[in-house]
Protein backbone atom coordinates (compact mmCIF):
# COMPACT_ATOMS: atom_id res chain seq x y z
CA UNK A 1 0.00 0.00 0.00
CA UNK A 2 1.01 3.41 -0.70
CA UNK A 3 0.72 4.83 2.64
CA UNK A 4 3.66 6.15 4.70
CA UNK A 5 4.64 9.42 6.38
CA UNK A 6 6.38 12.54 4.41
CA UNK A 7 8.43 13.71 7.09
CA UNK A 8 9.77 17.02 8.05
CA UNK A 9 8.43 18.68 9.03
CA UNK A 10 -6.87 41.16 -11.75
CA UNK A 11 -10.27 40.86 -10.93
CA UNK A 12 -9.92 38.99 -7.84
CA UNK A 13 -6.06 39.36 -7.90
CA UNK A 14 -4.68 39.77 -4.14
CA UNK A 15 -1.04 40.43 -3.85
CA UNK A 16 2.29 39.11 -4.67
CA UNK A 17 4.90 38.79 -2.10
CA UNK A 18 3.74 41.71 0.04
CA UNK A 19 5.33 41.73 4.04
CA UNK A 20 4.20 39.81 6.37
CA UNK A 21 1.27 41.68 8.45
CA UNK A 22 2.62 40.82 11.87
CA UNK A 23 0.75 39.20 14.92
CA UNK A 24 -0.51 40.86 17.87
CA UNK A 25 -1.74 39.20 21.11
CA UNK A 26 -5.07 40.48 23.30
CA UNK A 27 -4.93 40.77 26.91
CA UNK A 28 -8.43 39.43 27.56
CA UNK A 29 -8.39 36.06 25.66
CA UNK A 30 -11.92 34.81 24.68
CA UNK A 31 -12.26 31.16 25.68
CA UNK A 32 -12.49 29.38 22.43
CA UNK A 33 -9.53 31.47 21.08
CA UNK A 34 -5.98 31.55 21.85
CA UNK A 35 -5.59 35.69 22.09
CA UNK A 36 -3.32 35.88 19.18
CA UNK A 37 -4.88 38.55 16.52
CA UNK A 38 -3.92 38.22 12.35
CA UNK A 39 -5.27 41.19 10.26
CA UNK A 40 -8.30 41.29 12.87
CA UNK A 41 -9.04 38.06 13.39
CA UNK A 42 -8.74 36.22 16.92
CA UNK A 43 -7.29 32.58 16.02
CA UNK A 44 -9.28 29.19 17.39
CA UNK A 45 -7.94 26.75 19.59
CA UNK A 46 -6.91 23.68 17.62
CA UNK A 47 -9.30 20.94 17.98
CA UNK A 48 -7.73 17.84 19.67
CA UNK A 49 -7.15 14.21 18.42
CA UNK A 50 -9.44 13.45 21.45
CA UNK A 51 -12.27 15.15 19.05
CA UNK A 52 -11.94 12.81 16.05
CA UNK A 53 -15.25 11.06 16.70
CA UNK A 54 -16.97 14.63 16.54
CA UNK A 55 -15.16 14.75 12.76
CA UNK A 56 -16.91 11.21 11.84
CA UNK A 57 -20.23 12.37 13.13
CA UNK A 58 -23.07 10.85 11.01
CA UNK A 59 -25.15 14.21 11.31
CA UNK A 60 -21.86 15.54 9.32
CA UNK A 61 -23.84 14.33 6.04
CA UNK A 62 -26.65 16.52 6.83
CA UNK A 63 -24.81 19.35 8.21
CA UNK A 64 -22.21 19.71 5.68
CA UNK A 65 -23.29 17.59 2.52
CA UNK A 66 -19.32 16.16 2.28
CA UNK A 67 -20.98 14.69 -1.40
CA UNK A 68 -21.97 17.46 -2.69
CA UNK A 69 -18.54 19.22 -1.56
CA UNK A 70 -16.67 16.35 -4.10
CA UNK A 71 -18.91 17.58 -6.58
CA UNK A 72 -18.06 21.36 -6.00
CA UNK A 73 -14.54 20.15 -5.72
CA UNK A 74 -14.65 18.31 -9.42
CA UNK A 75 -11.48 16.25 -9.19
CA UNK A 76 -10.46 14.38 -12.08
CA UNK A 77 -8.84 11.21 -11.62
CA UNK A 78 -5.10 11.52 -11.74
CA UNK A 79 -5.00 14.51 -9.65
CA UNK A 80 -2.56 15.20 -6.74
CA UNK A 81 -4.63 17.10 -4.09
CA UNK A 82 -3.69 18.12 -0.73
CA UNK A 83 -5.93 17.69 2.85
CA UNK A 84 -4.14 20.01 5.32
CA UNK A 85 -5.87 19.34 8.38
CA UNK A 86 -6.99 15.77 7.53
CA UNK A 87 -7.39 14.79 11.12
CA UNK A 88 -9.68 11.20 11.15
CA UNK A 89 -8.93 11.45 6.96
CA UNK A 90 -13.25 12.18 6.56
CA UNK A 91 -12.67 14.07 3.34
CA UNK A 92 -9.47 12.51 2.50
CA UNK A 93 -10.62 9.30 1.52
CA UNK A 94 -13.14 10.75 -0.42
CA UNK A 95 -10.94 12.32 -1.97
CA UNK A 96 -8.98 9.44 -2.73
CA UNK A 97 -11.70 7.46 -4.50
CA UNK A 98 -12.55 10.61 -6.54
CA UNK A 99 -8.78 10.89 -7.86
CA UNK A 100 -8.41 7.25 -8.40
CA UNK A 101 -5.67 4.92 -8.62
CA UNK A 102 -3.94 7.31 -10.82
CA UNK A 103 -3.53 9.93 -8.47
CA UNK A 104 -2.65 10.80 -4.84
CA UNK A 105 -3.50 12.35 -1.92
CA UNK A 106 -1.59 13.71 0.80
CA UNK A 107 -3.01 14.09 4.20
CA UNK A 108 -1.23 16.52 6.17
CA UNK A 109 -2.05 16.86 10.08
CA UNK A 110 -0.07 18.13 12.56
CA UNK A 111 -0.96 15.42 15.44
CA UNK A 112 0.75 11.99 14.80
CA UNK A 113 -2.47 10.30 16.88
CA UNK A 114 -4.80 11.86 13.78
CA UNK A 115 -2.53 10.14 11.34
CA UNK A 116 -2.56 6.86 13.42
CA UNK A 117 -6.54 7.06 13.24
CA UNK A 118 -6.04 7.79 9.63
CA UNK A 119 -3.62 4.95 9.20
CA UNK A 120 -6.62 2.96 10.55
CA UNK A 121 -9.51 3.89 8.51
CA UNK A 122 -7.25 3.67 5.18
CA UNK A 123 -6.38 -0.01 6.23
CA UNK A 124 -9.81 -0.63 6.57
CA UNK A 125 -11.35 0.16 3.52
CA UNK A 126 -8.27 -0.50 1.41
CA UNK A 127 -7.41 2.70 0.52
CA UNK A 128 -3.91 2.78 -1.07
CA UNK A 129 -3.31 6.26 -2.69
CA UNK A 130 -3.08 8.26 0.13
CA UNK A 131 0.86 9.48 1.33
CA UNK A 132 0.05 10.81 5.18
CA UNK A 133 2.54 13.81 6.24
CA UNK A 134 3.40 14.96 9.86
CA UNK A 135 2.90 18.56 9.36
CA UNK A 136 4.43 21.43 11.34
CA UNK A 137 2.80 24.49 12.81
CA UNK A 138 3.94 26.63 10.16
CA UNK A 139 4.61 24.58 6.62
CA UNK A 140 2.36 21.73 5.14
CA UNK A 141 5.92 20.11 4.32
CA UNK A 142 4.87 19.08 0.90
CA UNK A 143 7.06 19.04 -2.30
CA UNK A 144 6.95 22.45 -3.90
CA UNK A 145 5.03 22.72 -7.08
CA UNK A 146 3.59 19.19 -6.25
CA UNK A 147 -0.09 19.56 -6.11
CA UNK A 148 -2.94 20.68 -8.59
CA UNK A 149 -5.71 21.94 -5.21
CA UNK A 150 -4.99 21.95 -1.55
CA UNK A 151 -8.02 22.00 0.62
CA UNK A 152 -8.88 23.11 4.35
CA UNK A 153 -12.30 22.07 5.41
CA UNK A 154 -13.11 23.44 8.70
CA UNK A 155 -9.53 24.47 9.78
CA UNK A 156 -7.57 27.34 7.99
CA UNK A 157 -9.03 29.44 11.43
CA UNK A 158 -7.13 27.22 13.82
CA UNK A 159 -3.85 27.72 12.34
CA UNK A 160 -1.47 29.17 14.60
CA UNK A 161 0.63 30.79 11.92
CA UNK A 162 -1.91 31.24 8.73
CA UNK A 163 0.92 33.74 7.07
CA UNK A 164 3.42 31.04 7.23
CA UNK A 165 1.15 28.23 6.50
CA UNK A 166 -0.50 29.36 3.41
CA UNK A 167 2.83 30.61 2.14
CA UNK A 168 3.74 26.67 2.28
CA UNK A 169 0.92 26.02 0.79
CA UNK A 170 1.41 28.15 -2.16
CA UNK A 171 4.50 26.56 -2.78
CA UNK A 172 3.23 23.02 -2.90
CA UNK A 173 0.90 24.14 -5.64
CA UNK A 174 1.45 24.16 -9.32
CA UNK A 175 0.82 27.36 -11.15
CA UNK A 176 -2.39 27.46 -11.80
CA UNK A 177 -3.66 25.13 -9.23
CA UNK A 178 -6.31 25.97 -6.56
CA UNK A 179 -6.61 26.89 -3.25
CA UNK A 180 -9.93 26.30 -1.73
CA UNK A 181 -11.13 26.89 1.83
CA UNK A 182 -14.56 25.42 3.02
CA UNK A 183 -15.36 27.63 6.03
CA UNK A 184 -18.23 27.71 8.54
CA UNK A 185 -20.21 31.27 7.48
CA UNK A 186 -19.46 33.78 10.46
CA UNK A 187 -22.21 35.98 8.25
CA UNK A 188 -25.08 33.62 9.08
CA UNK A 189 -26.01 33.84 13.04
CA UNK A 190 -28.17 30.48 11.82
CA UNK A 191 -25.11 28.19 11.60
CA UNK A 192 -24.74 26.42 14.87
CA UNK A 193 -20.78 26.79 15.43
CA UNK A 194 -19.20 28.91 17.91
CA UNK A 195 -17.91 32.08 16.83
CA UNK A 196 -14.15 31.78 16.51
CA UNK A 197 -14.70 28.79 14.63
CA UNK A 198 -16.38 30.38 11.65
CA UNK A 199 -14.66 33.13 9.13
CA UNK A 200 -16.70 35.44 6.69
CA UNK A 201 -15.98 35.70 3.36
CA UNK A 202 -14.46 39.11 3.32
CA UNK A 203 -11.57 37.84 5.77
CA UNK A 204 -10.57 34.90 4.22
CA UNK A 205 -10.03 37.55 1.08
CA UNK A 206 -8.65 39.46 3.23
CA UNK A 207 -5.95 36.89 4.88
CA UNK A 208 -4.81 35.96 0.97
CA UNK A 209 -4.03 39.45 -0.17
CA UNK A 210 -0.21 38.93 0.93
CA UNK A 211 -0.65 35.65 -1.58
CA UNK A 212 0.21 35.18 -4.43
CA UNK A 213 -3.24 34.08 -5.46
CA UNK A 214 -6.34 35.07 -7.10
CA UNK A 215 -9.60 34.58 -6.08
CA UNK A 216 -11.99 32.68 -8.31
CA UNK A 217 -15.16 32.38 -7.27
CA UNK A 218 -17.18 31.67 -3.72
CA UNK A 219 -20.26 29.14 -3.61
CA UNK A 220 -22.10 30.14 -0.27
CA UNK A 221 -25.76 28.86 -0.71
CA UNK A 222 -25.41 25.25 -2.17
CA UNK A 223 -23.72 23.83 0.97
CA UNK A 224 -25.92 24.24 4.36
CA UNK A 225 -23.48 25.32 6.84
CA UNK A 226 -20.39 26.11 4.73
CA UNK A 227 -18.30 28.82 2.40
CA UNK A 228 -17.06 27.74 -0.34
CA UNK A 229 -14.12 29.64 -1.56
CA UNK A 230 -11.77 29.07 -4.39
CA UNK A 231 -7.99 30.90 -5.26
CA UNK A 232 -5.93 29.91 -7.75
CA UNK A 233 -2.03 30.26 -7.73
CA UNK A 234 -0.95 33.30 -10.18
CA UNK A 235 1.68 31.69 -12.93
CA UNK A 236 -0.29 30.29 -15.63
CA UNK A 237 -3.58 31.64 -17.72
CA UNK A 238 -5.42 27.95 -17.71
CA UNK A 239 -6.78 27.89 -14.35
CA UNK A 240 -10.00 25.16 -14.17
CA UNK A 241 -12.74 26.94 -12.51
CA UNK A 242 -15.65 24.91 -13.08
Amino acid sequence: MRIGFWLGGLLGFVGLGAAHPGYTWKENVSRDATGKIYMGREIAHVMGHQGAGWLERPEREREEQPRLLMKLLDLKPGDVVADIGAGSGYHTRRMAKAVGPSGRVYAVDIQPEMLDILATKLAGEGVDNVVMVLGKIDSAELPSNSVDLVMTVDVYHEFSHPYEMIQSMCDALKPGGRMVFVEYRAEDNNVPIKWHHKMTEAQVKKEMEPHPLRWVKTVSGELPWQHFIVFAKVGTDSVRVE
